[in-house]
């Protein structure tokens, strides 16, 4: 009996060493996931039609000559190209194999290979609190990456949107949000400037639809952004846009930078708080090329109080390719009890 007793703990033991350390195989340290996704990560650099440049952004290599990024990212584009993180090769983007205006997903296609394809994880089993890394461009810094975990699981609609405290910024859009094991569960799509660690990246389960989806090339022209101006990031909390609004939007530039202000004004009666404001600056094309989003805390007292909110500079290139006309959505708000 004794040494019935002795087999099977020692067999047991060995079942917990082995399922311990396949466990711990799919865990990754830190530095082999940034390697990993570094070997994915691009900058997608946008042209207008006469070449120039037009935007900045990020993609991920999701199969063998395919990227994914957002589709603010290309629309009014005439051209572009992919350069992977750390090199010089540029790898002209022929077109669009697949998009998703409304959840603002795009996947492009380029005449180049990656040794890394990034793999789609799980969205639907991310937790809150769960730690994940944010890889990307912002402001054309080329890899950067950064750490923080799923802080909400936001419902918009029939959809899902993750809040994440990894920080992203402009030139981060589009790039792969990864969890502990090295999978994508997001894709990096806004942050709210105006906020702390307040971003958002799409659930990678859309992405895994559009790609079952994806077919013949389109040209980059052929980008559409979402029917009837809807689109997950146009409707963060369903409050009637006739309540509270946004207005008198100043703006001044010179040859170095840009600064804008505007004001929010609240026809209700009661007070409101947390305004969440999306900004849209459209571009020659008539296209939007640029979005900023922003938190406004205070209070707002009623009956048409108006309040001001200046947000970030833009750069003199982004200056030279924004024109006079500009977009100011409220996405959300909280009454004041």
């Amino acid at each position: 009996m004794k040494h019935a007793e002795k087999y099977l703990s020692g067999f047991l033991s060995l079942i917990f060493f082995l399922f311990c350390g396949i466990s711990a195989a799919k865990a990754q340290t830190v530095q082999q996931v940034a390697r990993k996704a570094f070997g994915s990560t691009c900058l997608l650099v946008m042209e207008d039609a006469n070449g120039q440049p037009l935007s900045l952004g990020s993609g991920f290599f999701i199969r063998d000559g395919e990227i994914a990024s957002n589709l603010h990212v290309i629309e009014g584009a005439a051209s572009g190209y992919a350069r992977l993180v750390g090199q010089e090769t540029k790898y002209d983007i022929q077109g669009i194999s697949g998009a998703d205006p409304k959840r603002d997903l795009v996947i492009l296609k380029v005449m180049a290979s990656s040794d890394t394809i990034l793999p789609l994880g799980d969205s639907d089993t991310v937790q809150v609190g769960e730690s994940v890394y944010a890889v990307g461009n912002p402001q054309g810094l080329e890899g950067t990456f950064s750490q923080g975990i799923v802080s909400s699981i936001r419902g918009i609609g029939s959809d899902r949107i993750l809040q994440i405290t990894a920080p992203i910024s402009p030139g981060s859009s589009g790039g792969p949000v990864l969890n502990t094991q090295g999978e994508v569960i997001g894709v990096s799509v806004a942050t709210f400037t105006g906020g702390q660690n307040l971003n958002f990246a799409i659930p990678a389960k859309y992405l895994k639809t559009l790609l079952g989806k994806s077919g013949s090339v389109k040209l980059l022209s052929q980008a559409k952004p979402a029917e009837n101006n809807w689109s997950i990031l146009s409707d963060l909390g369903g409050r009637s846009l006739d309540s509270v609004v946004g207005s008198h939007f100043n703006w001044s530039d010179n040859q170095f930078m840009g600064e804008y202000t505007f004001s929010v004004r609240n026809k209700l009666r009661e007070s409101v708080e947390d305004v969440i404001c999306l900004v849209i600056f459209y571009g020659h094309d008539g296209l939007p090329i640029h979005t900023e989003m922003t938190l406004i805390e205070g209070p707002i007292g009623g009956r048409l109080a108006k309040r001001s909110a200046k947000l970030g500079r833009l750069s003199a290139d982004e200056v030279r390719n924004i024109t006079s006309e500009t977009e100011i959505r409220i996405l959300d708000f909280r009454l004041l009890e």
